[in-house]
């Protein structure tokens, strides 16, 4: 779906434009993003087989939820929306601990320029798998992973991409800190 975004600076600040999420990835405009990871109290990572149709990523098992902020949209706001577009869960504002932002910036070669502001936030999925509802425009399959697929060096065909082993490791080392709470 082509949305329509705020336009960042590189250092996040609203520049008071707007542009559709295609016109922002084409000429490489930062925009704001939600990254939704999902995990049990026993130590599993939900994680979503994005869609084959998918411009970016196809097929590949990722982030729980992921999705942009639309235009005069509250970063939280974004959050909840997306994960019950996606997967047709229901969260509250206290559901979700934002545990970081983190700048992102990648060209596809499609052409896309990815230059967003992922905003990070991690909650404990608390309903089974079965009760959650794929949005099939977006969501091939979502199925439940031991935490430790974040911490992988060795990387597993379509499951996470190993660019980014850093950044999963930081979000497991966060999660790990509220399931041992």
């Amino acid at each position: 779906m082509d949305e329509l975004l705020d336009i960042l600076t590189p250092d996040g600040k609203l520049t008071g434009k707007t542009a559709l999420k295609s016109e922002a990835h084409k000429n490489g405009w930062f925009h704001a993003t939600v990254h939704i990871w999902l995990f049990t109290s026993d130590e599993k990572i939900l994680l979503q087989k994005r869609a084959l149709t998918k411009k970016v990523f196809p097929g590949i098992w990722d982030i729980s939820v992921a999705g942009h902020v639309g235009a005069g949209e509250a970063i939280l706001e974004g959050a909840k929306r997306e994960v019950f577009e996606e997967i047709g869960l229901k969260l509250e504002d206290k559901d979700l601990l934002k545990i970081g932002t983190r700048i992102h910036q990648v060209t596809h070669e499609n052409g896309i320029q990815d230059n967003e502001h992922h905003h990070v936030y991690v909650a404990e999925l608390k309903v089974p798998v079965s009760a959650l509802t794929m949005q099939e425009e977006e969501v091939a399959g979502l199925k439940l992973w031991n935490l430790t697929v974040l911490k992988q060096t060795k990387n597993l065909e379509n499951v996470l991409l190993s660019r980014f082993h850093e950044y999963y490791c930081s979000v497991y080392n966060e999660i790990i800190k509220i399931t041992s709470k």
